[in-house]
């Protein structure tokens, strides 16, 4: 089994290698021709009314123990040089609250591929073992939460983020049903007077938003919302954020806000993400243009500043397989640009996962896996405390 596990762990080092490379020496339509699916957009059959009442559409859920890929516990580096286990946390000093957590886009299938589909299936090996990788890194950092639920959806595939194509919209969208569809099974699940985190990364942040925008504002649940981590997503200050039903968290204690941060280092060329995020039409149906993305300080928890590298309590960097993980403090800064970029300074060792333009998108959450872990508890614990 371990054999196995490192067997598909290479595969995707491979894999994120050949992506990297194609968009640091191609062309955006050539890019377009490696990524974007050239077969014709198949409509979603639409999950049966208890699909997600099964355990096995849900990489995370309550009840799974050591199997749960959130609950992972990266180990400790010492100021001087030493391993330590990481701690779980003490269920006494922690607020009662629960995570709806949606992973990223874990297929990634060249356009040439047989399985180069517009949306992924439900029980594809590859893209399954490489997002139970991201939970790893990701969600891992909510783990103070009394429940973690990350849903199975059929993700749009990742050439559907690079393309104008009708059949682009259409594979988002239905991925999107599947993640409405969970988390309704979740809301309905979890304790009704228990408050909630909605958290995701890149593709999973855009759903959360979607989710925001359509099962949440202006319905009682929305009072019961702690903050939202669209991470990886960016959002405009001009043409997106106004149209959300809460504004961007402008304090580290402050409630019912939302989070995100787009991370870069020098020497930064957002071109191509900024080029797509201006051809898209904001939340208020308006182009984007060339406006700044928000950009809330993971190091700092409020919109904008900068924050020194001593202020970062513990990046996540993973080992050279892929199998594990160490917290290492004082890794990288953290400064929110007039563009919203955040920027992190000098390049940092990651690993394979840096795309071009020295675009950290793969590590957002990793980069500032400490802090964010702190910031999910204090904005938990402030919200607890604003109800008694």
């Amino acid at each position: 089994m371990a054999r196995k596990f490192l067997y598909i762990i290479a595969g995707i080092t491979v894999l994120i290698l050949i992506g990297a490379i194609s968009l640091a020496i191609w062309s955006r339509q050539a890019t377009e021709i490696a990524f974007v699916p050239r077969t014709p957009f198949v409509e979603q059959t639409p999950l049966a009314n208890n699909a997600y009442s099964d355990p096995a559409m849900w990489y995370s859920r309550p009840g799974m123990g050591t199997n749960d890929p959130a609950r992972y516990e990266p180990a400790i580096e010492a100021k001087d040089g030493t391993i330590h286990p990481g701690q779980p946390a003490d269920p006494s000093s922690t607020p009662r609250f629960a995570v709806f957590f949606v992973h990223p886009t874990s297929y990634l299938p060249l356009a040439l591929s047989e399985k180069a589909n517009w949306n992924d299936t439900l029980n594809d090996p590859v893209s399954e073992a490489r997002a139970r990788l991201y939970l790893r890194g990701m969600a891992s950092a909510f783990n103070r939460a009394d429940e973690i639920w990350a849903p199975k959806y059929r993700q749009a595939a990742v050439g559907a983020f690079l393309t104008d194509k009708p059949e682009a919209q259409k594979a988002i969208d239905a991925a999107y049903g599947d993640v409405r569809e969970a988390f309704r099974y979740f809301v309905a699940s979890v304790p009704k007077d228990e408050p909630i985190v909605l958290a995701g990364h890149s593709q999973g942040a855009l759903h959360i938003l979607h989710l925001l925008r359509s099962e949440i504002a202006g319905a009682p649940l929305q009072k019961r919302i702690i903050a939202v981590y669209a991470i990886g997503w960016p959002i405009s200050v001009e043409h997106d954020l106004p149209a959300l039903p809460m504004p961007a968290c402008a304090a580290p204690s402050q409630t019912g806000c939302v989070v995100t941060w787009s991370s870069f280092a020098e020497d930064a060329d957002p071109t191509m993400l900024m080029t797509r995020y201006a051809a898209t039409p904001g939340f208020d149906g308006k182009p984007r243009g060339d406006g700044p993305i928000l950009c809330v300080n993971p190091l700092t928890g409020s919109v904008n500043g900068s924050a020194p590298a001593s202020a970062n309590l513990g990046t996540l960097v993973p080992s050279a397989d892929l199998s594990s993980g160490k917290l290492v403090a004082g890794a990288v800064p953290a400064q929110c640009n007039a563009q919203g970029l955040l920027m992190i300074g000098s390049p940092p060792e990651m690993g394979q996962g840096v795309l071009p333009g020295n675009n950290y998108h793969v590590y957002d959450i990793p980069l500032f896996w400490r802090n964010l872990q702190q910031d999910v508890v204090r904005r938990a614990k402030a919200w607890t405390n604003a109800q008694s």
